[in-house]
């Protein structure tokens, strides 16, 4: 049986086949068109074809895509959003959608109410809830908005006033509506928890047009009985179903693959990759096989959020950046050519001069003609070469933890431009195979879970707190479409409350497991 990873990144869409024993089949690159589908679905028809593999042998199907970040840059698609804040008196000064970029605001129609509700840091009461206030706002947001957002004030110490809530929800708006709980999704911090529920309520309508346009672009290749899954943004799994209650999930996935694409190609766990498209590059590390997530909050779309992310960098660096020579100096992107490279660099007949031209006049890569750049002089390509050399260190510079040489995996379709030897690098590792990596790793990933809750030690044992925790990180990771038998806990992060006085602690536990 063999498995179809998908990844959709700005300039190409990638497709791989790989067999049971996880070792690569055959993949192709495709241009990633305007619309997203048509690309999947090209990328998909073409790894078929040139593979020859039968459709019915095919068992799983992933793809991890962009349309969910997509939607929230380009502000559409978006459902209409009603937020629910427990937290009333004591909130109330700053509301829900502070500081959110105003045709933001617009697109999901600002529909909030500050109900009675919420918890203190200790677990205690902040104020009792309404029954008949909550009924009544729900009663009046009948057939006004498509999704609903529940954020409680330290729910992610205490969330039975959410759930209740909820409850309530689809009793009076139906079934039909989704619903999403901040305690499900965010991490400590009322508001970027709460920015954070938003979003995900909001990707609702994209979310079920993503997968049911995958669904639909398997069926047209004959491909009727697969298991189906998203990629998430730590580097693993959700089934559909999954990835519909918890779209946020998917924003940044594509750098993700891409690591553990990159982890599986040079076999090693520990190291800092570097993925060159065409007009970015985007540096991640891989620890342990899996990506590192960042510690801060992160912006998406200009609205802060606190749900996990990689921790990535990016740069403005790519196969396609223009090189321009401007008095004494070469600058190199940050605009590109994109996707349109095989027209307008240098090599392929056009009339821009991109890295991907440097590399082929300093014999470094051979690809397209490279006779149509014999007339770049010399001098100007290792002047663009030296400032690739420096903008590549700076960026993994900016990614290290300690002083010493750290080894580096190149991955994407435009790594050929980035120097094989480079300060503060021990060794660089670069595959044949490196420029689909990120399909890659999106077919051999695992099913995550993940729980993050405040424990009180005090009251519960750390003993305890850690079981209730695994407990429930391993509850997701079924839910997400995880072999119960094969789950295994991977890493355990605690965090002291300060100035708590009684030893309150912040702990996520994250495990993995095998797809069904």
């Amino acid at each position: 049986m063999y498995r179809i990873g998908i990844d959709v990144g700005g300039t190409n869409t990638d497709a791989v086949i790989i067999n049971e024993n996880l070792e690569l089949v055959h993949g192709v690159k495709v241009p990633t068109s305007g619309d997203i589908q048509t690309g999947i679905e090209s990328a998909l028809h073409k790894v078929m074809a040139e593979s020859q593999i039968e459709a019915g042998s095919i068992s799983h199907a992933m793809l991890g895509t962009t349309q969910c970040t997509n939607a929230i840059v380009e502000r559409k698609k978006l459902s209409k959003v009603g937020v629910i804040r427990l937290g009333y008196p004591a909130t109330a000064s700053v509301k829900p959608f502070t500081a959110w970029p105003e045709d933001m605001i617009e697109c999901l129609g600002e529909k909030f109410e500050l109900l009675h509700g919420g918890y203190e840091y200790d677990g205690q009461i902040l104020s009792e809830m309404d029954e008949d206030e909550v009924k009544t706002v729900l009663a009046n947001w009948q057939g006004k908005i498509e999704s609903l957002a529940i954020v409680g004030v330290f729910s992610s110490l205490k969330n039975d006033q959410e759930l209740l809530v909820e409850k309530w929800a689809k009793e009076i708006l139906g079934e039909s509506i989704p619903i999403s709980c901040s305690s499900q999704i965010g991490s400590v911090g009322l508001l970027e928890r709460e920015n954070a529920t938003i979003l995900n309520a909001a990707l609702d309508k994209v979310m079920a047009l993503t997968s049911s346009g995958f669904e639909r672009a398997l069926k047209s290749e004959g491909i009727n009985d697969a298991e189906i899954y998203l990629c998430q943004n730590d580097g693993t799994l959700m089934s559909i179903e999954y990835a519909k209650r918890f779209p946020i999930l998917t924003i940044a996935c594509g750098p993700t693959n891409s690591i553990r694409g990159a982890s599986y190609l040079a076999r090693i766990t520990n190291a800092i990759v570097l993925d060159v498209g065409g007009t970015t590059s985007d540096l991640g590390v891989l620890a342990d096989g899996f990506p590192r997530e960042s510690s801060i909050a992160v912006d998406v779309g200009g609205i802060r959020t606190n749900f996990r992310m990689p921790d990535i960098v990016s740069i403005g660096l790519g196969g396609g950046s223009i090189v321009r020579e401007v008095g004494d100096q070469v600058t190199v992107g940050p605009d590109s050519v994109g996707y349109k490279i095989t027209e307008e660099a240098r090599v392929f007949g056009g009339k821009q001069l991109t890295t991907t031209d440097i590399a082929v006049r300093l014999g470094l890569a051979d690809i397209g003609d490279k006779t149509l750049v014999e007339d770049v002089p010399l001098e100007l390509a290792e002047k663009a070469y030296a400032t690739i050399k420096q903008m590549t260190e700076e960026a993994i510079d900016k990614m290290k933890t300690s002083s010493g040489d750290v080894d580096l995996i190149l991955v994407g379709g435009g790594a050929i431009i980035i120097p094989q030897e480079l300060a503060g690098v021990a060794n660089v590792y670069h595959n044949p195979h490196g420029g689909v990596a990120n399909a890659i790793g999106a077919s051999i990933a695992q099913i995550s879970g993940q729980y993050e809750q405040i424990y009180i030690y005090s009251k519960l044992s750390r003993e305890d707190s850690m079981n209730d925790a695994k407990e429930k990180a391993a509850h997701q990771a079924k839910l997400a479409g995880a072999i119960e038998e094969t789950i295994e806990l991977v890493e355990v992060e605690e965090t002291p409350l300060a100035y708590h006085p009684e030893n309150a602690t912040r702990l996520r536990v994250k495990v993995v497991g095998k797809m069904e």
